[in-house]
């Protein structure tokens, strides 16, 4: 029996039928002077080393870095490995003397991880029990720590350079989609690292890791519930105060002077992926699965502009230099 992939040959509804042919036409527009890529893009990291490239993580289980500037050669390097889905990405400028390190969390349910310069293949990250889908890379005292967020609903705090683990933790319900430093705290020759995670359980938790213990914040207030479903993103502002990105179409700032008490929330019509903060030009700029991505004034909160030209969900995210990509 012979079969088909072409889906003029199967039953589509005239809704179908007509987000193809939009997503089509509008997949040729050069708007924002896209780069295309042979996979969906999953997440998206600022290369440390180099203001106008980024690494991406793609569906296709491989990370590319990339050029956001010029019409030449565009896709700079690929890194290779992985068989399945690479959900998040996080670039290391030097772990342990050496040059900048590339980390992946992979559907695999591991971590990989290359040298950016040479493209080889490091510690393969094994602990997790489903899909990785966050990763924070922080300095603890000097050592570098990585942290890792999973559909399996724990966190875990890796040796950054050996990849040995060092603490699992636990508390969220199901899977954590989020990692964010509290930067308002942050001195990495300090006694302590404090971050925030977000989960598909809708909270957001508070975590202390120190070079001895790691543990949750569990004083009142915590954790927190400041949307109706999924958080999937989060960022802390100059100010301390948190920004976080829901399922329930809208992305929220939560106020540290008062007890992160919601100061600010932005609606959208869809499902809100992804938020960064200008702080310089003083916008709030947001990911929506309707595919476009939209710029608000910080301190009103009125939507400034929505930029058109993605003809799929934008999923992230990241600010270079004093403008958003």
């Amino acid at each position: 029996m012979s079969r088909s992939n072409d889906p003029g040959h199967f039953f589509q509804t005239d809704a179908a039928l007509s987000t193809s042919a939009r997503k089509a036409q509008k997949s040729s527009n050069k708007k924002g002077n896209p780069v295309k890529l042979a996979s969906k893009i999953l997440d998206v990291a600022v290369d440390p080393l180099d203001g106008d490239a980024v690494y991406v993580a793609e569906a296709a289980g491989t990370v590319k870095r990339v050029s956001v500037e010029g019409e030449g050669k565009r896709i700079l390097a690929t890194y290779t490995g992985p068989e399945a889905p690479l959900a998040c990405v996080a670039v290391s400028p030097k772990t342990d003397g050496k040059g900048a390190t590339i980390y992946a969390g992979s559907w695999d349910k591991t971590i990989w991880t290359w040298d950016a310069a040479t493209k080889t293949p490091g510690h393969r990250f094994r602990a997790h029990a489903d899909f990785v889908k966050a990763l924070l890379l922080v300095s603890l005292q000097g050592t570098p720590l990585l942290i890792s967020g999973s559909a399996d609903a724990t966190i875990i705090i890796w040796d950054a350079a050996s990849g040995v683990k060092l603490h699992t933790l636990k508390g969220h319900t199901r899977g954590v989609l989020d990692l964010a430093l509290d930067t308002a705290t942050y001195d990495p020759a300090g006694g302590e690292v404090v971050f925030f995670s977000a989960g598909s359980d809708r909270e957001i938790r508070r975590w202390v890791v120190t070079p001895t213990s790691a543990r949750e914040d569990k004083a009142e207030g915590y954790p927190m519930l400041p949307h109706e479903t999924s958080v999937d993103a989060l960022v802390f502002d100059s100010d301390g105060d948190l920004w976080s990105a829901s399922a329930d179409k809208t992305v929220k700032c939560l106020s540290r002077s008062r007890a992160w008490e919601e100061d600010t929330s932005l609606e959208h019509p869809d499902y809100a992926r992804d938020v960064v903060v200008d702080e310089v030009g003083g916008w709030i700029v947001t990911a929506c699965r309707d595919e476009e991505v939209r710029v608000w004034e910080r301190g009103s909160g009125k939507l400034h502009h929505v930029f058109e030209g993605h003809f799929e969900e934008v999923t992230a995210l990241v600010l270079l230099g004093d403008s958003a990509w």
